[in-house]
Parts: C-alpha cells; sequence; structure tokens
C-alpha cells in the first residue's frame, strides 16, 4: 500500500488542528482584554486571567485605591492587619484571594510584584508596606495614618475603596 496519498491529509488535519488552537488563544486573548478594557475585576471574577493579566489587575487595584489588603478570610495575620485599619477608622479596599476565582494567579502576582507571596500584601498610596508585622509596627511608630493621609486624590473616586479619609 502506498502511504503517499496519506501524507496529505495529515498535513491538512495538522493545520487544521493549529488553526483551532489559534483560535482558541485570540478568543482567550479578547475575553481578556475586553474584561481590562471595562475594567470589571471584582473578587468574584469569572474564567482565567493570564499571569500578565493578573499582574495588570494588582496594578490597577493598588493605583485606584488608597488602601489595598491581599487577604485570605482564614489568615489570621490578614484578620489583624485589617483590624489595625478598623481601629483608626481608615477605608480599605480587600481582595480576598482565597474566594477570588484567580486567587493562586494573584498571590504569584503579587510575588512577582512585591517580592513575596505571602498574605496579607497591604498597599498604601499604591507602595507595598508589606504584611501584618509590617502594619503594626507602621501604626506602633506613629507613621501609619500620615501615610494614608497622603493618598493621592485619585484614589478616592471608586466604590469601597479607601479614599484617605477616616470614619467618622
Amino acid at each position: 500500500m502506498d502511504m503517499s496519498i496519506f501524507r496529505p491529509v495529515v498535513i491538512l488535519q495538522l493545520d487544521i488542528i493549529s488553526m483551532v488552537v489559534i483560535s482558541l488563544q485570540l478568543v482567550s486573548s479578547f475575553e481578556i482584554s475586553s474584561l481590562i478594557r471595562m475594567g470589571n475585576f471584582t473578587s468574584s471574577t469569572t474564567g482565567s486571567l493570564s499571569s500578565t493579566s493578573c499582574v495588570q489587575y494588582v496594578q490597577e487595584v493598588v493605583s485606584q485605591n488608597c488602601v489595598v489588603i491581599f487577604s485570605k478570610t482564614t489568615c489570621p495575620y490578614c484578620k489583624m492587619a485589617k483590624n489595625v485599619f478598623n481601629e483608626i477608622g481608615a477605608n480599605y479596599k480587600v481582595v480576598e484571594l482565597d474566594e477570588h476565582n484567580d486567587g493562586r494567579r494573584l498571590q504569584e502576582a503579587l510575588a512577582q510584584v512585591t517580592g513575596a507571596r505571602t498574605v496579607p500584601r497591604v498597599f498604601i498610596n499604591g507602595n507595598c508596606i508589606g504584611g501584618c508585622s509590617d502594619t503594626k509596627q507602621l501604626h506602633q511608630q506613629g507613621r501609619l495614618v500620615p501615610l494614608i493621609e497622603q493618598c493621592a486624590p485619585c484614589c478616592s473616586s471608586s466604590e469601597g475603596s479607601a479614599s484617605g479619609q477616616f470614619a467618622k
């Protein structure tokens, strides 16, 4: 039996498979880019974000909110860090990684952005101040409130975000 007639069929099938893979990649890229463009990121984001999109998400949340805590609901250190801000009456944005569909990827993105993947990761005015111990230490030194008071005006516009103002 002459196998040469099967060769064009195999090449054609490989071409079709390649086109399907490329199409799927384009669709995935489109869905992610439209999410980014619309700013549709919340703790309940559906689907899977690429690592680049996760880094962009972290940067977007941090740039739009004065105080951001990347947390896990079961972590006692995360609870302590949130309590520090509650005690001083500061508003803050929380991203609960264990309730987020892309929580693991976001935690890896935090490692890329901050050099540490542990939670909590606390940001004030766009800068990572560290975790729970760092937050408590800044508060004990009297340096936490002044950091919050320096928050840029841009951080006060989005709902559920820290405004740099203290609750009354």
